[in-house]
């Protein structure tokens, strides 16, 4: 059965992966259309075999080229049109799927042309129903095809088409009687050089990653040229750009990557469910198909891209931005540091070797994020020896003196270029004997983190809110007045050489400050983490706002008082700050503006410098399959929880107050814990109590914000007044409805657990 070249499909929208050849044996991928965010009116990918047949003079053969299909192996036969025959191919033994081959078939009897015949067209097939679109360009209207029955995903059956021979490609999903559409190419135009001469050869489509799929999506009603507005695309939110010349009702094409479109199973697939159904709820990563970069949109409550500009408490969210600039050292860079709103935040997503070339792409980032932690893990450190400069081309050696440790540890480090702190180091302390085979390195990094994370150093001190978490101290310049940024600068580039050799660091930091290293939203809600009387304070001129009540009677400016050692300073919010009254026009302004010092301003020269000294070995892009929960279990390492003496120390509250535990909801509870792994263990003690870090002398000494012991307590609730679990850091407190099944409660569990890191509420 002869075989016809692969004619360039329509953009559709939904196609199974196809691959055309070019002339001669170079390939030309050519992507699948998948399935468009309405899910309606797939269209099946066409080609018309052969590129055209060519009369061989002398004798009677016909010439085609022709492409392997997919699925097909060498030594496999498949069938491709040649002119007005099917005819049957074996796959060469060095071809594989997309490769260009060249046959050369008898001319048709009676034939004079390249096909051999002359004769009048064949007729439409009985299975195909042409569609009356008044919108379609001339030439190119579009078809229904009924696929035959024997058709499974993938497979290929021809259909004869406004006199052409075609090869339809049967899309995955689709099953024998169903149709799917497609826009067949334009008919061969005829040429003037006579009966012998060869068909005109229709310009080559232009080359196309076979790792892309294209969709086809209407431009919501509203949206206007150049605005932006999100879609499901293949169960994955993606933002599309209205194009200049485009208005509401027409249509569009855009293409993704499949990897992105690989469907996530098992627990992923009910996280990613839920994800989507609480996306109108809270910010969410997407892809800007313009530059495949990474943005973060937040969804209004009808599903359109929420545009309010102006603040709001449970909505708006921002994202530090870093303008990386040369230094006045060339191994140093400096960098501007700002909070902008998150939908103004992007993110690369490729990687460049060494050598200059891509290590990362989009594909393997996006494969990478549906992954389970420890696969991640994996993948990040084989990444990391990917950009790891080669031994021969020079490594590091550190000598420095225990007695001295942090000084010339600094003196070493920071001596160093970005790329001398990717290659691998070495270390010997002076005067000791010892190889380092990676236990010198492990003691250097423990150590070195110990040390600088001290509050007696005065760089960093304990959370107000969580004892056992560390935030940057914002007098930290009272505390080392000459060098107290390089002290920041120095720890972001061993943080950053931790976890880029696999290492782990002492402290544990405080929740936003991870955000921060990945670029994640921070929302008025993560003020509570910081200092949750300051919190309910703004939460209750909220409310005041909010019963119409003046607030310019609370006699408040743009300002905020800081108190440092003993001595009291005043902070102005924005420019003149001091003379601008606090009313209730401009009360989202002041919140928005306390929020953001708190996140940043208190401390921003400290960030800036500890996330360039970070970034002077992490690419950031490298960092966006990790939430922040699994970025601290990444550095700090899995803590070594004791199950039994956590129970041991569990007091019970609520529901569960009367039984004192014995509650079957508790003890099933415990069963679960029990059974969870290291990774699930630590994310649970991440949601109640805000950090994966286990007190030294067990779960009976665990703190709450006053730095009073606080034990992990379970309260019991019912169902009606809240699905999931719910945590209260503040007071290590799990919010356990009264389930009436272990695995229900086993259930909610887990998705609480996990999905506490994307901001969705669950309740």
């Amino acid at each position: 059965m002869p075989l016809f070249g692969k004619s360039k499909p329509k953009a559709a929208k939904r196609s199974t992966s196809t691959t055309s050849a070019a002339a001669g044996a170079t390939t030309e991928p050519t992507p699948q259309p998948p399935v468009p965010s309405n899910g309606t009116n797939m269209m099946a990918s066409t080609h018309s075999g052969g590129s055209g047949g060519t009369r061989n003079s002398g004798d009677n053969n016909v010439v085609f080229r022709v492409n392997v299909p997919e699925n097909v192996s060498p030594g496999e036969e498949f069938s491709v049109y040649a002119g007005n025959r099917i005819v049957r191919v074996r796959c060469p033994p060095d071809s594989r799927p997309g490769q260009s081959l060249q046959i050369t078939v008898p001319a048709e009897r009676g034939g004079s042309g390249p096909g051999g015949s002359n004769g009048p067209p064949p007729p439409d097939s009985p299975n195909v129903t042409r569609i009356n679109d008044p919108s379609a360009a001339p030439g190119q209207s579009p078809y229904m095809v009924a696929i035959p029955d024997g058709m499974r995903g993938g497979q290929q059956f021809p259909v004869s088409i406004n006199g052409q021979q075609l090869m339809v490609t049967c899309p995955p999903n689709i099953r024998p009687g169903m149709s799917v559409r497609i826009v067949p190419p334009a008919p061969p135009q005829q040429g003037n050089g006579g009966a012998d001469a060869p068909a005109p050869r229709r310009a080559p489509a232009p080359r196309r990653d076979a790792s892309t799929q294209m969709f086809e999506v209407v431009v919501p009603k509203g949206v206007q040229s150049g605005a932006p507005f999100a879609l499901l695309a293949g169960g994955q939110r993606v933002l599309v750009t209205c194009p200049p010349n485009a208005t509401q009702g027409q249509k569009i094409r855009f293409e993704l990557p499949i990897a992105l479109l690989q469907k996530k199973t098992g627990q992923a697939s009910k996280m990613a469910d839920i994800k989507l159904a609480y996306d109108k709820d809270g910010w969410t990563r997407t892809i800007r198909v313009t530059d495949m970069k990474f943005q973060w949109v937040r969804m209004d409550d009808k599903g359109d891209v929420e545009l309010n500009k102006r603040f709001h408490a449970e909505k708006s969210a921002y994202v530090r931005k870093i303008d990386f600039m040369p230094g006045e050292d060339i191994r140093i860079r400096s960098g501007k540091l700002s909070l902008v709103p998150a939908s103004e935040a992007v993110v690369d997503s490729k990687i460049m070797g060494p050598d200059g070339r891509e290590i990362v792409g989009y594909n393997d980032l996006a494969s990478a994020q549906v992954q389970n932690f420890d696969d991640k893990a994996e993948w990040f450190f084989t990444t990391c020896a990917k950009l790891c400069v080669e031994w021969n081309e020079g490594h590091m050696r550190m000598n420095v003196r225990r007695d001295y440790l942090l000084s010339d540890s600094i003196d070493a480090v920071m001596s160093l270029s970005r790329k001398d702190l990717r290659k691998v180091w070495r270390f010997e302390f002076i005067g000791e004997i010892g190889i380092d085979a990676g236990g010198l390195a492990r003691e250097w990094f423990q150590l070195v983190t110990t040390e600088i994370f001290d509050p007696f150093m005065g760089l960093w001190q304990s959370s107000a809110v969580n004892q056992m978490c560390m935030q940057i101290n914002p007098a930290s310049e009272i505390s080392c007045p000459e060098d107290h940024l390089l002290y920041f600068r120095f720890l972001g580039r061993v943080m950053g050489k931790a976890l880029f050799d696999r290492q782990l660091v002492s402290g544990h930091m405080i929740q936003h400050i991870y955000k921060h290293m990945l670029g994640w939203p921070c929302t008025f809600k993560d003020l509570e983490t910081i200092d949750e009387e300051y919190y309910n304070n703004l939460k209750q001129l909220e409310t005041i706002s909010k019963k119409g009540e003046d607030i310019s009677m609370m006699c408040l400016d743009f300002t905020v008082t800081e108190e440092s050692l003993g001595q009291m300073e005043t902070v102005e919010l924005l420019p003149n700050g001091a003379d601008v009254e606090v009313d209730n026009d401009n009360f989202p302004e002041y919140m928005e503006a306390c929020l953001k010092y708190r996140m940043l301003g208190r401390v921003k020269p400290q960030l800036n410098e500890l996330l360039l000294g970070f970034y002077d070995v992490i690419p950031e892009p490298l960092l966006t399959v990790f939430d922040f929960q699994e970025l601290e279990l990444l550095m700090c390492g899995l803590p070594n929880i004791e199950v039994e003496d956590w129970k041991r120390h569990t007091e019970y509250s609520g529901e569960y107050e009367q039984t004192a535990g014995d509650h079957p909801a508790c003890t099933w509870f415990w069963e679960v814990v029990s059974e969870f792994d290291h990774e699930m263990q630590a994310r649970l003690l991440q949601f109640v109590t805000g950090t994966s870090g286990v007190p030294a002398r067990g779960f009976g000494v665990l703190q709450g914000n006053d730095g009073n012991i606080r034990k992990f307590t379970i309260h019991g609730i019912e169902v009606g007044f809240c699905l999931y679990p719910r945590a209260h850091t503040c007071f290590n407190r799990l919010d356990l409805p009264l389930y009436t099944s272990k695995a229900e409660l086993e259930e909610r569990l887990r998705l609480a657990v996990t999905m506490v890191a994307t901001g969705f509420d669950l309740e």
